[in-house]
């Protein structure tokens, strides 16, 4: 009885469900119509009766017709997707690799049969066929998404199944080949800059200022034919450059040699010029280009020029050159003019703050005082901002002589003093330092961002103020210190003028950072001396400040003697894992690895007490320690530099000084060898 009333019995069209409840449907509805129709009478049921058969008979057979016909089309458009997915397997252009466990090939579709030739593939191993996509499967087993890769001469996307044993490989040379050349074509702008061309032409004759102006201007032209540039000069010191990003490619794998072309030649001939250029590309936006390409050149002057910045939008800048120390070419107008507008300044302000670095040496401390006593001098109120509890001996011991004058001690503050004191209408003036993760008061200065002064003498970095109302980057000084002690013949003399422990604070900040006047020491340098000296500046004091402490001493001996050298002429100090050292300290043992006969270079890198690895990196000015601590997230000067490393041993870090120290040789000898 089960298999008689099986659905496999019923005719096919009760086998779908909608049919079926039609059926029913009607077949119900003619019951009720018989059943009706006899109690009305019995022949209209009789009637009744074949006329319902025959609509039966009639809608069973249509709907037995619709369900045949339904079936027929399932049928053929399965068929059709099932041969139409065969097709496609085999002739669409996707390249399909079946592989085993083993990775043993148990099938390939014939579009990426094309690629292997006439080579038997099948129930080969992959690696056995293709040792390169082999590897590529492998690599990108667990990536569950399309990897764009490089297949020999082709470029794929890959999308491989490990689970099911497929690979799906599609050749996409042709489309990047296509957005190379879009990325190849984007447009570079660039500034180009005669550093010093108003200062050296000062002394030439009409003669000779031409001669120097045709000899750049073909060296220039000939650089641009070289590489299929297009340059255009705006001015005597001025020139425009148009490239394209490939070629901007080709110029940085040459290094800007032209900076050295230049810089040599005219050397030879007593008239030392120097370029800065600065270039941007990778920006659909003119506008915004130009700009950039000007705030490049910006850059690389505010480092001192003789240098290049390539910078992309919103990407880290690349340098090149910067090798050589820079010319003083700063004049008294400018000092001048600078001290003017930081009157203008203060005049608008309601107070002054100023901030030197971390961990403040005498150079940050004593421009701060000198900062006050200008403020002093426009009878405004200023606020040095300072940790007194973080501090060095020798400012410690400044920090004890100044308490006999209390109101210069009462003007130093905590930064959270600073920031309940500060208001909208307040100037912010940093010294020594123009990174503003280097401050001592990040907090005040994100108070009073659209109100900073930057008033320093090492070279621009990367990490600037956006937004500074007035900056006086000078990497030509010895110091801040001489910076602003220029500033205070061009302000007011009617007010008190300079005491005698700013003085000495000052003329020690810049004793020390020229190393007893034996480093980055100029005419001007002397000169500020000369003033402070006269100003009341005590040398016997002065003494007292710098003195080291036993324990400094030792620590610096004990540092000493566990130099190593690179090269014979690079100096690597590592001090111990579990030791914490002062930063002043280290710097001092850079500094006495100089006096070394032999050593052109010092690195000492040590454990600081907030838990970071600190380098400190000193040369004789022959070798640019700034763009190895640059490298290392740094900065400084061309003699002078630093960097502070997180998350890294004293050992780590050591070996990724000497990786770049290595890398920084090989290139040099390669150019050598060109």
């Amino acid at each position: 009885m089960k298999r008689i009333f099986s659905w496999d019995n019923l005719p096919e069209f009760l086998r779908n469900e909608r049919l079926r409840g039609i059926t029913i449907f009607i077949g119900v509805l003619s019951l009720v119509g018989l059943w009706l129709a006899f109690i009305y009478s019995w022949i209209l049921g009789v009637i009744g009766v074949f006329a319902v058969l025959l609509g039966l008979i009639f809608s069973f057979n249509t709907m037995s017709e619709i369900g045949k016909d339904t079936n027929r089309y399932i049928s053929d458009l399965s068929y059709r997707i099932k041969h139409g997915e065969q097709e496609a397997l085999i002739e669409m252009p996707v390249g399909i690799v079946i592989f085993s466990k083993n990775d043993e090939i148990e099938w390939v579709n014939p579009y990426l049969q094309n690629y292997f030739g006439d080579q038997i593939v099948l129930g080969k191993k992959i690696e056995d066929v293709d040792e390169s996509l082999a590897k590529l499967i492998s690599d990108h087993a667990e990536d569950g998404e399309n990897s764009t890769v490089s297949w020999g001469d082709y470029k794929i996307s890959l999308v491989v199944q490990r689970e099911l044993g497929v690979a799906y490989i599609m050749d996409i040379t042709h489309y990047e080949n296509i957005a190379q050349l879009y990325n190849d074509e984007k447009l570079a702008l660039g500034q180009i800059f005669l550093d010093n061309y108003d200062e050296i032409t000062q002394s030439m004759t009409d003669q000779e200022i031409s001669n120097l102006r045709n000899y750049v201007t073909n060296e220039l032209s000939r650089w641009a034919q070289d590489f299929g540039m297009y340059i255009k000069q705006l001015d005597d010191d001025h020139f425009f450059l148009l490239t394209y990003s490939k070629t901007l490619k080709a110029i940085e794998e040459d290094k800007f040699k032209i900076l050295d072309i230049i810089r040599e030649s005219t050397s030879k001939q007593n008239f030392p010029l120097t370029l800065s250029i600065g270039i941007a590309y990778d920006d659909l936006n003119l506008n915004r280009l130009a700009d950039q390409a000007q705030s490049n050149l910006d850059l690389a002057l505010g480092r001192g020029g003789d240098q290049v910045v390539v910078k992309p939008q919103d990407e880290e800048a690349r340098f090149y050159g910067g090798k050589t120390n820079p010319m003083e070419k700063r004049t008294r107008v400018r000092a001048r003019m600078i001290s003017q507008a930081l009157q203008e300044l203060m005049n608008e302000s309601d107070q002054v703050f100023v901030q030197g670095h971390l961990h403040p040496d005498m150079d940050s401390v004593g421009a701060c005082l000198g900062i006050r006593r200008i403020a002093k001098m426009n009878n405004k109120d200023c606020w040095i901002v300072l940790d007194q509890e973080n501090v060095h001996s020798d400012i410690k011991r400044l920090l004890e002589a100044l308490k006999e004058y209390p109101e210069i001690t009462d003007s130093i503050i905590t930064p959270e003093e600073a920031v309940e004191k500060a208001t909208k209408q307040s100037l912010l003036i940093m010294v020594d330092h123009s990174k503003t993760s280097l401050s001592i008061a990040p907090e005040l200065y994100n108070k009073l961002e659209n109100r900073v002064m930057i008033i320093d003498h090492h070279r621009r970095g990367e990490q600037f103020p956006e937004n500074p109302i007035l900056v006086y980057i000078e990497p030509y000084a010895s110091s801040t210190c001489e910076l602003i002690t220029e500033m205070f013949e061009y302000q007011s003399q009617e007010e008190e003028p300079i005491n005698k422990i700013e003085a000495t604070a000052m003329l020690t900040g810049i004793f020390i950072d020229t190393k007893s006047f034996s480093l980055r020491t100029g005419t001007r340098t002397f000169d500020a001396a000369s003033y402070l000296r006269s100003a009341g500046a005590d040398s016997v004091q002065m003494q007292e400040l710098m003195k080291e402490n036993v324990d400094s001493y030792l620590q610096r001996n004990h540092l000493i003697e566990m130099v190593e050298f690179i090269d014979k002429d690079k100096a690597i100090i590592a001090g111990e894992e579990d030791q914490i050292y002062d930063s002043v300290t280290a710097d001092q043992a850079a500094d006495s690895l100089l006096s070394m006969t032999g050593v052109d270079a010092s690195f000492v890198i040590t454990k600081r007490d907030d838990g970071r690895v600190g380098v400190s990196a000193r040369s004789l000015g022959d070798y640019n320690v700034q763009l190895i601590m640059e490298k290392m997230g740094g900065g400084g000067h061309l003699s002078s530099g630093a960097t502070q490393i997180e998350d890294k041993t004293v050992a780590e870090v050591k070996q990724g000084l000497i990786d770049i120290l290595t890398e920084d040789d090989e290139t040099e000898t390669d150019s050598d060898a060109e």
